[in-house]
C-alpha cells in the first residue's frame, strides 16, 4: 500500500494499473448512471439527509468536520444523528447503536469517537439505509448526517458535502488502483459544498483543524500544553489515513518527533506502542478511542476543533430550511 501511495501522489501513475484504473472509472459512472434513472433503487427517509464525504481513500478531515456540523445544527435547534458505515468494526450482527463506551474494534473507532465529541445518537452499519431506519425508529431525530457516505447512493440524500485533502489534493488525478481517487474530480462539480482542509482554491471552504494542547488517554481531565514538549524527542503514533499530517503538526509545535505510521483503521496492540523508554506518546484523538484498554500515563492524544467560514455555516442552515419548509408543506 506505502508503494502505491508513493505512485499516486507522484506526477506519475503506473501505467500497468492504468486498464484497471479505466475500468474501475467506468463501474463507478455506470453505477452512479443506474441510480440516476432509477434502475438501482435509491431509499428515502422522512428526514433531510446531509452526506458528508469524499472522493479519495485516506483521510482529509471528515470527522473533525462532521462533529462542526453536529454542533451547527444542535445550535440552530435541530436535532441530528449520525449513521456510519463502522468501517473496521467486527461486530457480526448490524446495525449496531454506538455510545461512548462502545468497543472500537466492534462498532469502528470514528463512530466511537464521534460517540465521544458529539451529544448525538449515531448507529452504524456497512449499510447506511439499514443504520438510518434504525436511528430513526429509536431516536427523535430530525436531520441524518451519513459520515463517509458519498458513494453509498441506495440513501437518498438532500445536501452533499465533499471534505477534500488542501495539501495532497488528489495525486495524480486517476482512479484507483492507478490513483487515489473512489471518483473522478468532475463528480465535485455536483456536490452542494466543497471544504478543503487547508488551503482552498475557487469554490471551495477553507477548513482549519485548532489543535490547543493535549489530553491523557487515561484521564480526559488531565491536560498539558505542548509547550512543556518543545524540544523534546516524543513518540508519535498514527494509524490515519495521511500519518505524515500528524507527524508534521506536532513537529511545527516545536517536538522532537519519532514517527511509528500504522495503516488506517489499525487495531492497536499493546505490543504496538512498547518503545522501552519513558517518552511521550502522542496519537491522534482516533487512535486513544482504542488504546484506552491497555492505556499507560505516557499515552497523550490530540484533540482538534474544526473552524469553517460563517458563510458556510449560513448557507448550509438556509438551505436546510428550505427543505424543512418544503418537507412540511407537503404533509
Amino acid at each position: 500500500m506505502k508503494k502505491l501511495e508513493r505512485y499516486w501522489y507522484s506526477s506519475r501513475a503506473p501505467f500497468w494499473l492504468l486498464p484497471l484504473s479505466w475500468l474501475f472509472r467506468a463501474v463507478v459512472a455506470f453505477r452512479r448512471w443506474a441510480y440516476r434513472i432509477g434502475l438501482f433503487r435509491s431509499y428515502d427517509v422522512p428526514v433531510p439527509v446531509i452526506v458528508v464525504g469524499n472522493i479519495s481513500v485516506g483521510g482529509t478531515g471528515k470527522t473533525p468536520f462532521v462533529t462542526w456540523l453536529v454542533l451547527l445544527l444542535q445550535k440552530a435547534g435541530y436535532h441530528p444523528g449520525i449513521v456510519s458505515r463502522g468501517y473496521g468494526g467486527k461486530a457480526e450482527r448490524w446495525p449496531q447503536q454506538v455510545r461512548t463506551d462502545s468497543d472500537p474494534n466492534m462498532v469502528g473507532d470514528e463512530p466511537v469517537m464521534l460517540a465521544q465529541r458529539c451529544s448525538c445518537p449515531i448507529v452504524a452499519a456497512p449499510d447506511r439505509v439499514t443504520a438510518a431506519k434504525q436511528l430513526l425508529k429509536h431516536e427523535a431525530c430530525d436531520v441524518i448526517i451519513t459520515d463517509d457516505g458519498l458513494q453509498h447512493y441506495r440513501l437518498r440524500r438532500d445536501i452533499e458535502l465533499a471534505v477534500v485533502d488542501g495539501e495532497r489534493r488528489f495525486g495524480n488525478g486517476h482512479c484507483l488502483p492507478a490513483g487515489p481517487l473512489r471518483e473522478p474530480t468532475s463528480r465535485l462539480n455536483e456536490v452542494d459544498f466543497v471544504i478543503s482542509n487547508g488551503v482552498a482554491n475557487r469554490r471551495e471552504f477553507a477548513m482549519s483543524l485548532d489543535t490547543r494542547g493535549l489530553k491523557s488517554v487515561a484521564n480526559d481531565s488531565m491536560a498539558q500544553s505542548f509547550n512543556d514538549l518543545v524540544g523534546k524527542k516524543v513518540h508519535a503514533v498514527a494509524g490515519i489515513g495521511n500519518p505524515h499530517r500528524f507527524f508534521q503538526l506536532l513537529r511545527h509545535r516545536g517536538l522532537d518527533v519519532i514517527e511509528h505510521p500504522f495503516p488506517d483503521h489499525h487495531h492497536f496492540q499493546p505490543h504496538d506502542l512498547q518503545f522501552n523508554d519513558d517518552l511521550a506518546i502522542l496519537m491522534t484523538e482516533k487512535d486513544a478511542v482504542k488504546c484506552r484498554r491497555f492505556v499507560t500515563p505516557q499515552m497523550w492524544y490530540v484533540p482538534v476543533q474544526a473552524h469553517l467560514p460563517e458563510a458556510l455555516a449560513l448557507r448550509l442552515l438556509q438551505m436546510l430550511k428550505q427543505l424543512t419548509d418544503h418537507s412540511q408543506a407537503k404533509k
